[in-house]
């Protein structure tokens, strides 16, 4: 094995633990009582030592095994959860992932770093000693409730699939003996079946276990680690208390065996299971507080009797198939030879046609099948859900929530909305900027929001959806809304515009975007500064998209970013204006009608025709762009055709106008061309710096001519003539 690879392996499978750590966190402080999000907690931490500890890396071992030591109180009943130890844990997250980080580019630890590493271990520490103080006052006003034995007890019972995970429950009895002494071991048997319906691929096997050892409760649950998920594994310190024991009979596949192999094993005598199963001691646990299992248990899969699974157990064997990691950048290289290939593809198509041989033609058009299949391939394993970017979010909510002192509720939706990856990894500095900027700005404090009549914690939504070929993502706030006269007499002040200017809601409302702008009387942490929604339009202008604002005072604000679904390859339609060809994206493509000398009469020079008996505004190509017309060939009679030459000028050439209906946010508008020339896979390549300014264009693809057709960038002609505004 490459240890380097392995390394990344680690890297990678680490940091996403630690994001589900840190989801859970946020969750459990709202679900305290809640044993799947306690046991997902611990299993990230557990799991990450774990693996450090298979590399060496010393450091993050001795961090993480702090957590884990408080993780696993607070799965013993031991420990409650609370605010302040929800934070202290999300800090854990942070400063383990600043320490896999140094890991990641095989760096030391600086010693500013380790200090803080110190720091936290030293509280988490402070923690766990508190718990466990409190724990022993609670067992000692109880003395008479503990067994006598000075031995731990292990219940083994595996499931019936672990050999063929390539697991022998033979050799974790043989690494048990290495840490201590097994006093006495009972093999239960009883699951065996006979004859022919025993399968020699399926364990059995369960064990009962007094054992003696120096270690700790974690040394001994590292030992099963690799066989976590396929078997129940019951760990009971010395001199417990009758009840746990109590819980390890209720909670077992075999009951009866079970009470009588503890008995068998040493641990208990007879007089003290007689205690255990007294009906008066029972029904003193059942009236007692109850406390979350800590028991680390996975049902054996018993033809008889199973266990309810957990649900992260459930959701994995909803998915009836594997996941792999692959290298972003061979992805992108792959999509990049696929662009070629619809290019080369298009060279052939057209080589056929010129042709006439049906067989070349017949190829040519499988060929083309081919790849359009290969391109929708390939582009959906470039899609992502946003559902992970979203996630994130939580976390930011929460900190900025008790940074600003309001108590606001992030409301999730869309998670399973997908687009490209390129487009998910650079989204999320500008749905950073609007979050914090609805905190800070839209939401108000809980004072102001009951003198509004409205409850006093505040609503943060993210959500997001398909609509006509373009992804929405909205952030929305039930905050006050955005004061129109302050955003102007700011923008006076600063300058943007002059004080005799009028401007409409949206020209005012989109001044926030304008560099410098803020309307912060005080530089904070969060605001004042003017830079964050600059930064926010730039980076969705530089992803091809737009943004919007729905905002109403004293009700609240809607963002809401439009982007493409990929910015790689899109099916397009090819349109002829003059000798130049235009590519428009197709799923923005409603219908094509014909501008009729009749219908540019009635317009009087207003740019705009009666469809259907409603308005639509529309441009022409050939103004915006400069395009010349093309050359109308003069019409030559060929004598030898059988017409009469009195009609031969039916068969003259007529110019006509098309109208290509497109539909971005809602709007319709039409876009006019001399022809239309069907739908065209189009391999989307950018501009390039020197002509990366050009309004309308989003960028260029290669036809399989040779030639160079232009994409037309929908969404800025039409918000441009939905907002009035002149192309030069």
């Amino acid at each position: 094995m490459n240890l380097d690879d392995a390394l990344k392996i680690f890297v990678t499978e680490s940091r996403e633990l630690l994001g589900e750590m840190e989801a859970a966190l946020l969750k459990v402080e709202q679900s305290p009582n809640d044993p799947d999000l306690i046991n997902a907690i611990f299993r990230a931490a557990h799991t990450i030592k774990g693996s450090a500890g298979l590399f060496g890396l010393d450091h993050l071992v001795e961090f993480t095994h702090n957590a884990e030591n408080i993780l696993d109180q607070v799965r013993a009943g031991k420990l409650p959860i609370t605010g302040e130890l929800v934070i202290l844990l999300l800090a854990f997250c942070d400063h383990a992932s600043t320490l896999i980080d140094f890991i990641d580019q095989g760096q030391d630890v600086p010693p500013q770093v380790a200090e803080r590493s110190k720091e936290l271990i030293s509280k988490m520490e402070i923690g766990s000693h508190k718990s466990a103080e409190k724990f022993e006052i609670c067992e000692i006003e109880n003395p008479s409730h503990s067994v006598a034995t000075e031995n731990w007890h292990l219940s083994l019972h595996f499931g019936r699939e672990v050999l063929r995970n390539g697991m022998d429950p033979a050799s974790f009895i043989r690494y048990l003996a290495t840490m201590g002494r097994i006093v006495r071991i009972v093999t239960l048997t009883k699951n065996i079946p006979e004859g022919e319906n025993l399968d020699p691929e399926d364990c059995y096997l369960a064990f009962e276990i007094s054992y003696q050892t120096e270690a700790d409760k974690n040394t001994i649950e590292g030992a099963f680690e690799f066989v976590r998920d396929d078997a129940i594994i019951n760990i009971i310190p010395p001199k417990s208390s009758r009840r746990e024991y109590l819980k390890l009979i209720q909670n077992s596949p075999s009951p009866i065996d079970v009470s009588e192999n503890l008995v068998r094993c040493g641990t208990l005598t007879p007089e003290e299971l007689e205690l255990v199963f007294d009906e008066k001691l029972e029904k003193n646990i059942q009236e007692a507080t109850p406390v979350p299992k800590s028991e680390t248990s996975v049902a054996a899969n018993r033809p008889d009797e199973k266990i309810p699974e957990t649900k992260e157990k459930k959701e994995s064997k909803s998915n009836d198939y594997s996941l792999i990691r692959v290298n972003s950048a061979n992805l992108d290289s792959h999509i990049n030879l696929i662009g070629e290939l619809i290019t080369a593809s298009s060279s052939l198509s057209i080589s056929a046609l010129k042709s006439g041989v049906p067989e070349l033609l017949e190829s040519a058009s499988v060929m083309a099948r081919l790849v359009e299949s290969i391109r929708d391939s390939a582009l959906q394993l470039r899609m992502v859900q946003i559902g992970a970017t979203f996630n994130k979010f939580q976390r930011v909510v929460h900190d900025v929530s008790k940074e600003t002192g309001k108590d606001i509720n992030l409301i999730i939706s869309g998670s399973e909305t997908e687009l490209d990856k390129n487009i998910i990894e650079k989204i999320g500095d500008p749905l950073l900027h609007l979050i914090r900027n609805s905190i800070d700005h839209g939401i108000e404090s809980a004072e102001v929001r009951a003198a509004n009549g409205k409850p006093s914690q505040g609503t943060l939504s993210l959500n997001a959806y398909h609509e006509c070929g373009s992804i929405v993502i909205e952030v929305s706030d039930d905050g006050g809304g955005l004061n129109k006269k302050r955003i102007l007499a700011k923008a006076i002040e600063r300058g943007l515009i002059k004080p005799d200017q009028t401007l409409n809601d949206n020209e005012i409302q989109n001044l926030i975007f304008e560099p410098g702008f803020s309307t912060s009387e005080k530089v904070n942490n969060l605001s004042g500064r003017g830079v964050g929604m600059d930064v926010v339009r730039r980076n969705i202008s530089a992803l091809r998209g737009t943004i919007e604002i729905e905002s109403t005072e004293t009700v609240g604000t809607s963002m809401r970013i439009r982007l493409p679904l990929t910015l790689a390859i899109i099916d397009g339609f090819l349109v002829g204006v003059g000798d130049s060809a235009f590519v428009v994206p197709l799923d923005m493509v409603e219908e094509c009608v014909q501008l009729t000398q009749h219908e540019i009469d009635e317009s009087q020079g207003r740019d705009h025709i009666n469809l259907r008996g409603k308005v639509l505004p529309f441009i022409r190509l050939k103004d915006i762009f400069n395009v010349p017309d093309r050359p109308i060939k003069e019409f030559e009679f060929d004598p030898e055709l059988n017409i009469d030459p009195e009609f031969a000028f039916l068969l003259q050439p007529t110019q006509r106008d098309n109208v290509v209906i497109v539909n971005f946010a809602g709007n319709r508008v039409g876009l006019v061309v001399d022809e239309l020339q069907g739908e065209y896979q189009t391999v989307i390549r950018p501009l390039g710096k020197v002509f990366n300014g050009l309004k309308g264009l989003s960028g260029f693809t290669i036809l399989g001519t040779g030639r160079v057709a232009l994409i037309i960038d929908v969404p800025s002609l039409v918000m441009r003539i939905v907002n009035g505004c002149v192309f030069h």
